[in-house]
């Protein structure tokens, strides 16, 4: 599994970037196809190519994951992979190349992989815009998901909320700064009364987050800004409470005279709710208990994954069963080697208890 690691993630592959998925792809078919004897299929929507072996027949189980990193090209030329201390660095190797590596060496342990489909996505870092269809599908003939996402302090996650995104253009006019200003129509005063108006749609006693993310406008210190722009996350636990917030977000309007606004976006992924994982996460600790393995948490978590988009199908779903570790996303990312053969056990086992006829 180190070997394999060290591999996957000397191969760069940001969100979408088909060099560098086709190339983690061929790796990854070099461990699967002697174990589910036959080749992967590579389905590509829009650009974007996605892995899959299905099982034959209904029912079984779908090992769900991404290979997609949030780090650009010449990010390993900086930060290659390393192990010290029984950790492993390197981008990506939390989230989630390391849950991959657990996933084929569990595929191996288990006693009938057939049963079992595989499919990788390509772009879920950036909301699985090409993905999602192919998951949903996918997911909607099976009996249950495994998803080998990155635990959270070795507990699974059972909860996750759902998430929008949005993005507000502001269109005014722009007028020399110095000789005449009141010509112009500022459209980053517009902006600034846009960012608070979004903030207010929070309502932190429900844990709804509204966060605006990304912010420019203007050109040059000496013109009145004509245009601007504004990114918004959105997470919430409920679906009742992401329509609320949507509903307010397409119905901003603008507050400094001659501005337009206009108002991008949707709920992108809805909740994955708690009931969903419920005799999954029963039966895991089970597994856990049996193989001797650490005693299994649980835990609700604000980020949202693709286990989302199954959980919301009514599939049950259990995400989170990925290798310890800390830093998706940031610079000291690490995954723990010992508990990668640990979840590889793990996720065997729950293969097996859950094809067995």
């Amino acid at each position: 599994m180190c070997e394999r690691l060290s591999a996957l993630v000397a191969v760069e592959s940001p969100s979408g970037h088909s060099e560098g998925l086709e190339r983690c792809y061929a790796l990854m078919q070099s461990w699967g196809e002697p174990l589910l004897g036959r080749p992967a299929e590579i389905v590509e929507v829009r650009g974007t190519p996605h892995m899959l072996w299905r099982a034959s027949g209904e029912g079984g189980v779908l090992l769900l994951g991404h290979v997609d990193t949030v780090w650009p090209l010449g990010t390993t030329a900086r930060r290659p992979f390393r192990i010290e201390g029984g950790r492993a660095y390197g981008p990506g190797v939390f989230d989630m190349k390391a849950g991959l590596v657990a996933a084929f060496a569990a595929l191996a342990e288990c006693r009938d992989p057939a049963a079992v489909s595989v499919l990788i996505t390509g772009d879920e870092e950036v909301g699985s815009p090409t993905s999602r269809a192919l998951v949903e599908d996918v997911a909607g003939s099976r009996g249950a998901v495994l998803v080998l996402e990155p635990s959270q302090a070795g507990a699974v996650k059972t909860a996750r909320k759902g998430g929008s995104f949005y993005s507000i253009d502001i269109t005014g006019r722009a007028a020399h700064a110095g000789l005449e200003p009141e010509r112009g129509v500022n459209a980053l005063l517009e902006l600034a009364a846009q960012v608070l108006a979004v903030s207010a749609l929070a309502d932190p006693e429900r844990g709804t987050t509204v966060t605006p993310t990304v912010a420019r406008a203007g050109t040059t210190t000496n013109t009145v800004p004509a245009q601007a722009h504004l990114r918004v996350d959105v997470r919430a636990w409920d679906l009742a409470e992401l329509t609320r917030v949507d509903e307010r977000m397409h119905a901003l309007s603008s507050s400094v005279p001659g501005t337009a606004v206009r108002v991008d976006g949707t709920i992108n992924r809805p909740p994955l709710e708690p009931a969903g994982s419920r005799e999954l996460y029963a039966t895991a600790r089970k597994v856990a208990a049996d193989l001797g393995l650490p005693e299994l948490d649980e835990v609700a978590v604000g980020g949202a994954s693709d286990a989302n988009f199954t959980g919301a199908l009514g599939i049950p779903t259990l995400d989170g069963l990925g290798p310890l570790g800390d830093g998706a996303h940031a610079e000291h990312e690490w995954a723990d080697m010992a508990s990668l053969a640990e979840r590889a056990l793990l996720v065997a086992g729950l293969l097996d208890a859950l094809t067995r006829p």
